[in-house]
C-alpha cells in the first residue's frame, strides 16, 4: 500500500489532472509529466485506514525512514504535540507541508493539525530541499496532499481500544521484590474515539468546489501502573548492573532531610513511617514509587474544522483558498508534588512542629534557639488530592489565499498569501509554590499555637504551618496554601507571501534538438514572518520558566530550472536534469541577521523506458528558530549523575576541583535525585543557520513483463555541519572529568555552598549553539506488485487479487560529533545515553491486501520488522541488547452497500511486549521504562468503525 514508492505514481496521477492542481512535491515545476530525481515515498490515503489510527505521526512512525519523536505516549514534560523526524534528524530539521504550503511556524509543527479524513497522501522526499521551499528541508520534506473536490457527505467514525495481558514475568518478579503493586493480570484501557465529517460541493457551473470538515478525537489516559514493564521506576541493580530493581524517589511520602549545616551536615535523615515525630537514618527502604500515576498514554481532546473552495474565474484569474482550525487539549500527569531536594529551606532550631529528638539532630546544642540550619527537604505530597497535572492547550489557525491562472503563451503565476497562528496555554496544577513553602517551614509559637513567622511579621498574613516532621504530617488547609497552579501563555505567528511564475519555453523553441520535450522554468519571490511572545506568571518565572519574545523575516528570491536533454533515442529513453537556486536574506529582530545559499543540480538517466536511474545533490540550511534565537535562559532537568557525588565519589579530589569542587565539599556533595541533574538553557541570538550537504543516487525498475510491478532503490547520505543544540550534560561531565578539557569544565556552575548540581544555584551550562556535526547514510528498498489470484492458473475462477507493497531502509552511517575536534561516534545498531533512541541497521514494512472479486471486501496483513540494537555503553550487562522486534497487524474492510464500509482490525497482533530498559538509560522520548514511540507501548490495539457516503 505503499504506492509505487517513487514519483512514477505522481506522475500517472498527474497526467490526468488539470495543469493548475498538479501536485509535484519537491519541485516548482508545473508540468504534468515531472518526474523528479528526488526519492519519494508515496504513502496512500488507504494506509491510515489500515492502520486504524487517527494519529498521523503513529502512521510515520511505522515507516522506516522516521524515528519516533513528540506523541501521545510521552507524558512528564510533553509539550502535548505530535511531531515527525525524519531520518533521525530532528523534527526541526523536516519540512511539513500542506498542498506544498508550510504547515504552521516550524516550533509549533504538530501533525494533529491534519484532518486524517481529507488525506489524499503523503509524500515524502529523501534528501535537502531548500532551494525549492526554503529554510527546514535539510532531511526532507514530508507534504500532505489533501482532497479538495470533495462532492456529496462523508461521515466515518472509529473506536479502538488496548487489550493486553500482562505476563513479563521478569517484569512482575522486580515489581514483587521492591513490595510495589503488581499491574492487573489483564486490561482493556486506552479508548480511542475518533468522528470525522466532510462535505462538498461543485458549483452550478462547474468551475469551482467548496469542502468542509469536522472532526472530534478523544483520547483516554492510560497510567504506568497498568503495565508490567512500568508499574515502577527501573534502576541497574545487581553484580555489575547484571539486573534491574525497582528504584524510586528519595522526596517520599514519609520525608526526608538532607543536613546542609549543623552537627549532621552532609547525613540524610527519614521521618519512621509511623507518623510520629522520629527521624531515622534514610536508607532505600524510604524510596517513593513515583511511576503509577504517570501516563504511558496521555488523556487528551481535539477538535478540528475548516474548509477550502477554488473558483475558476477564467483562464487568468483561478483563485483558491483554506481555512484551518484545530483545538487540542492534552493532559500530562506526574506523582504528586513534593519540597523537592535541591531547594535549600532554612529550618529555625525553636520550630514548635519539631521534636526533641529532630531538634537535637538538626541544630545540635542550638535546638531550641532562633537559629537557622539548611537543608533539603524530600516529602511528597501524597495526601495533597492527587497528581500534578500539566494542563496543555494548543489552539492553531491556518489561513491561506491565492489566485494562478495565465499571463501568456507558455507562462503562469501562481500568488499567495498564508497566515498561520500557534497560540500555547499551559496550566501546571498541584504544585508547590516554592515561596510559600519555605514560609510555611520557618513556624514559631505563638501562646501555644504554632504560627508562620511571616504572620507574625506580616509579610504574608495567609501562611499555613507545614507539618514535614511527622509522615502524612501536613494538614489539608496547609496544602491548599502550598499548592499554586502557573500558567504560561505563548503565541507564534508566521506568514508568507509568494509569488511563482512558470514558464514552458517550449513553446517558444526552446529545447535540447536530442529532446521531445523544452526547457520549463519556475522563478519567484517569497517573504516569509515569524513572530513569537511567550508570558509566563510570575510563580512559572519564580521556578525557571522565563518570558521571551522576538521576531524575525527572511527575504528569497528563487529559480528552478528543469531542462530534457535527450528523449526517445536508443539506449537514451530520457536524460535530462533540473537544477535550482534560492538567495536567503534574514533580518533578526536586535541580531546581526546572516543569508544564505541554497542549490540543487538533479539528474535523470532511463537506458529504457522500464530503468530509470536518478541522482541528485543539494545544498540545504536551516536558519535557527525562534526559539533557538530569543529563549530566555532558563534551568531545567537532565538524565545525568554526579561522579563527584556521594560520601565516596567516583571520581578523584582533582578531577572534581577541575569541576569546581572544592576540598570541603569533596566527599559531602549530594547526588542528583533520580539520576537528575540540573542544566542552564536559552537562546543565541549569534546563531548561524546549519548547512547540509545532501546526496541521493537511485534507480526505478517497472519491467513491461511483468505489469503492475515496481522496484526502487535509493542511496541517501546527509551532512550537517554546524547543527544547533546545547551541549549534552553526560558529554560535559565525561569531557572535564575524564578528559581534562577545560572548555567542558567551564561549563560546570556548582552550588557555592553545597558543590551539588541541581536546585537553582547548582547545573550545567547547556546554552544553544552551532555544534559539530550530523551524519546519515544508507538505502531505501521499495517495491510494489498486484495481481489477480484467478491469472496464476488458466481457468481457475476470479478470486480476487492480491497487492503486495514492501518499504525497507537499511541504514549504513548515523554519525554525531558534539563539539568540532571532539570526535564523531556512528550510532548505528545502538541506543542509550549518547545516541538516543535505538537506531537499527535494518527496518521494513511489508503489507499484503487481498481484494475481493466484487471488490466489496478486503482482507490486508502487514509485517513491521525493527531491527535489534545495543547499548551505547557497556556499564549495564542487563541492557546490553534489545532485540529485533516483529509485529503483525491485521485489517478488514467490507462494503454493506456501495456508500457504507464497515472496517476492523488488531494491530500487534501477539500483543507483544516493549523493551524493558533502566530508566536512567532513557533518553529524551523515553516513558515508562521503555522507547513508547518506538515500541508499541499498550499492546494489542483493537478497533472497528465505518464510513457513510452520500
Amino acid at each position: 500500500m505503499f504506492g509505487p514508492i517513487s514519483s512514477h505514481a505522481q506522475e500517472q496521477e498527474a497526467a490526468a489532472a488539470p495543469l493548475e492542481e498538479v501536485v509535484i512535491t519537491g519541485s516548482r515545476i508545473k508540468r504534468a509529466n515531472l518526474e523528479t530525481a528526488s526519492p519519494i515515498t508515496a504513502l496512500p490515503q488507504e494506509e491510515f485506514k489500515y492502520q486504524g489510527t487517527s494519529s498521523v505521526e503513529s502512521v510515520l512512525n511505522r515507516m522506516p525512514q522516521f524515528t519516533a519523536d513528540s506523541n501521545e505516549n510521552g507524558s512528564n514534560g510533553s509539550d502535548g504535540t505530535a511531531r515527525v523526524n525524519l531520518r533521525n534528524l530532528g523534527s526541526s530539521r523536516v519540512l511539513v507541508l500542506i498542498d506544498g504550503q508550510r504547515m504552521l511556524p516550524v516550533e509549533g509543527n504538530d501533525v494533529n493539525f491534519i484532518p486524517s479524513a481529507l488525506v489524499e497522501r503523503v509524500d515524502v522526499v529523501t534528501g535537502g530541499a531548500s532551494a525549492v521551499y526554503g529554510s527546514d528541508a535539510v532531511s526532507g520534506v514530508v507534504n500532505f496532499v489533501l482532497n479538495k473536490n470533495l462532492e456529496g457527505v462523508r461521515f466515518s467514525a472509529q473506536y479502538g481500544s488496548a487489550w493486553h495481558t500482562n505476563d513479563n514475568s521478569y517484569a512482575r518478579s522486580v515489581v514483587r521484590d521492591a513490595n510495589y503493586e503488581l499491574a492487573p493480570s489483564s486490561v482493556w484501557d486506552g479508548g480511542r474515539a475518533d468522528f470525522n465529517v466532510a462535505m462538498g460541493m461543485n458549483s452550478a457551473d462547474g468551475k469551482g468546489n467548496a469542502t468542509f470538515y469536522l472532526g472530534y478525537r478523544k483520547l483516554e489516559p492510560v497510567t504506568q501502573d497498568t503495565r508490567d514493564y512500568s508499574a515502577c521506576g527501573l534502576n541497574l541493580g545487581g553484580v555489575d548492573n547484571d539486573a534491574l530493581v525497582c528504584g524510586g524517589s528519595s522526596n517520599n511520602q514519609w520525608g526526608s532531610f538532607v543536613m546542609l549545616g549543623g552537627p549532621n551536615n552532609g547525613r540524610t535523615f527519614n521521618n519512621t513511617k509511623d507518623g510520629q515525630q522520629t527521624w531515622v537514618p534514610y536508607d532505600n527502604s524510604f524510596l517513593y514509587n513515583y511511576a503509577p500515576t504517570n501516563y504511558i498514554q496521555r488523556q487528551d481532546r481535539r477538535i478540528t474544522a475548516g474548509g477550502f473552495a477554488h473558483y475558476d474565474y477564467n483562464d487568468h484569474m483561478k483563485l483558491y483558498g483554506g481555512v484551518m482550525f484545530m483545538d487540542d487539549q492534552t493532559y500530562s500527569q506526574a506523582a504528586p508534588s513534593a519540597y523537592f531536594q535541591g531547594n535549600v529551606y532554612p529550618i529555625n532550631c525553636d520550630n514548635p512542629l519539631m521534636s526533641s529528638q529532630q531538634a537535637a539532630i538538626l541544630c545540635g546544642a542550638a535546638a531550641g534557639t532562633a537559629t537557622n540550619v539548611n537543608t533539603f527537604v524530600g516529602y511528597r505530597f501524597a495526601g495533597a488530592g492527587g497528581a500534578r497535572i500539566d494542563d496543555l492547550r494548543h489552539t492553531d489557525y491556518r489561513m491561506n489565499i491565492g489566485s494562478r491562472g495565465d499571463i501568456a503563451t507558455g507562462w503562469t503565476y501562481d500568488v499567495s498569501y498564508l497566515f498561520s497562528r500557534v497560540i500555547y496555554d499551559e496550566s501546571y496544577k498541584n504544585d508547590l509554590d516554592l515561596n510559600k513553602g519555605a514560609r510555611a517551614l520557618q513556624v514559631v509559637n505563638v501562646g501555644g499555637v504554632p504560627t508562620c513567622r511571616s504572620v507574625v511579621d506580616g509579610t504574608d498574613p495567609n501562611c499555613v504551618p507545614a507539618n514535614v516532621f511527622a509522615a502524612f504530617g501536613i494538614s489539608d488547609e496547609a496544602y491548599g496554601y502550598l499548592l499554586t497552579p502557573t500558567f504560561t501563555h505563548g503565541v507564534q505567528t508566521e506568514k508568507v507571501a509568494n509569488l511563482t511564475v512558470n514558464g514552458d519555453l517550449d513553446r517558444y523553441g526552446i529545447r535540447s534538438p536530442f529532446a521531445s520535450a523544452g526547457v520549463a522554468i519556475a522563478t519567484g519571490v517569497e517573504h516569509r514572518t515569524e513572530e513569537l511572545t511567550f508570558e509566563a506568571d510570575a510563580l512559572a518565572q519564580q521556578k525557571g520558566t522565563m518570558e521571551n519574545a522576538g521576531e524575525f523575516n527572511v527575504k528569497e528570491l528563487y529559480i528552478e530550472a528543469d531542462v530534457p536533454l535527450v528523449s526517445d533515442k536508443p539506449f537514451v529513453d530520457e536524460l535530462a536534469i533540473n537544477m535550482g537556486y534560492r538567495y536567503s536574506d534574514y533580518s533578526i529582530q536586535g541580531g546581526a541577521g546572516f543569508k544564505a545559499d541554497t542549490y540543487k543540480f538533479e539528474l535523470r538517466y532511463a537506458p529504457v523506458s522500464s530503468f530509470k536511474l536518478r541522482g541528485s545533490y543539494n545544498r540545504a540550511v536551516r536558519a535557527p528558530n525562534i526559539t533557538e534565537l530569543f529563549a530566555a535562559q532558563a534551568l531545567g532537568n537532565v538524565a545525568a549523575q554526579d561522579p563527584c557525588a556521594g560520601a565516596t565519589p567516583g571520581a578523584s579530589l582533582e578531577d572534581c576541583m577541575r569541576s569546581g569542587v572544592t576540598q570541603a565539599q569533596y566527599g559531602l556533595i549530594p547526588e542528583c535525585p533520580a539520576d537528575t541533574c540540573v542544566t542552564l538553557g536559552g537562546g543565541n541570538l549569534g546563531l548561524q543557520p546549519e548547512v547540509a550537504d545532501t546526496f541521493t543516487y537511485g534507480f526505478v525498475f517497472t519491467p513491461s513483463f511483468l505489469p503492475s510491478f515496481t522496484f526502487s532503490a535509493d542511496y541517501f547520505d546527509i551532512y550537517v555541519d554546524g547543527y544547533i543544540d546545547a551541549v549534552d550534560a553526560n558529554t560535559v561531565i565525561d569531557e572535564c572529568i575524564n578528559s581534562a578539557s577545560p572548555y567542558f569544565c567551564n561549563l560546570f556552575h556548582r552550588d557555592p555552598a553545597s558543590g551539588v548540581l541541581f536546585g537553582t544555584n547548582g547545573y550545567i551550562t547547556a546554552t544553544n549553539q552551532n555544534t559539530g556535526f550530523l551524519q546519515t547514510s544508507g538505502m531505501d528498498f521499495t517495491s510494489g506488485y498486484d495481481f489477480d489470484l484467478g491469472n496464476l492458473l488458466p481457468g481457475a475462477p476470479d478470486v480476487g487479487s492480491i497487492d503486495v507493497s514492501f518499504v525497507g531502509t537499511w541504514l549504513n552511517s548515523r554519525r554525531i560529533e558534539q563539539l568540532p575536534g571532539l570526535g564523531s561516534y556512528n550510532c548505528v545498531g545502538l541506543f542509550g545515553p549518547s545516541c538516543g533512541q535505538p537506531t537499527p541497521n535494518w527496518r521494513h514494512n511489508v503489507r499484503a491486501t487481498w481484494t475481493s472479486p466484487q471488490r466489496s471486501t478486503t482482507v490486508s496483513a502487514n509485517w513491521r520488522h525493527f531491527g535489534s540494537a545495543s547499548l551505547s555503553t557497556q556499564a549495564a550487562p542487563i541492557n546490553r541488547r534489545i532485540a529485533a522486534y516483529n509485529y503483525f497487524d491485521l485489517a478488514a474492510t467490507w462494503k454493506f452497500v456501495e456508500s457504507v464500509e464497515f472496517r476492523a482490525g488488531i494491530n500487534n497482533l501477539f500483543d507483544r511486549d516493549p523493551p524493558v530498559i533502566a530508566a536512567g538509560l532513557l533518553t529524551e522520548f523515553g516513558n515508562g521504562n521503555t522507547y513508547p514511540g518506538v515500541y508499541d507501548p499498550m499492546g494489542r490495539l483493537v478497533y472497528f468503525g465505518m464510513t457513510v457516503e452520500f
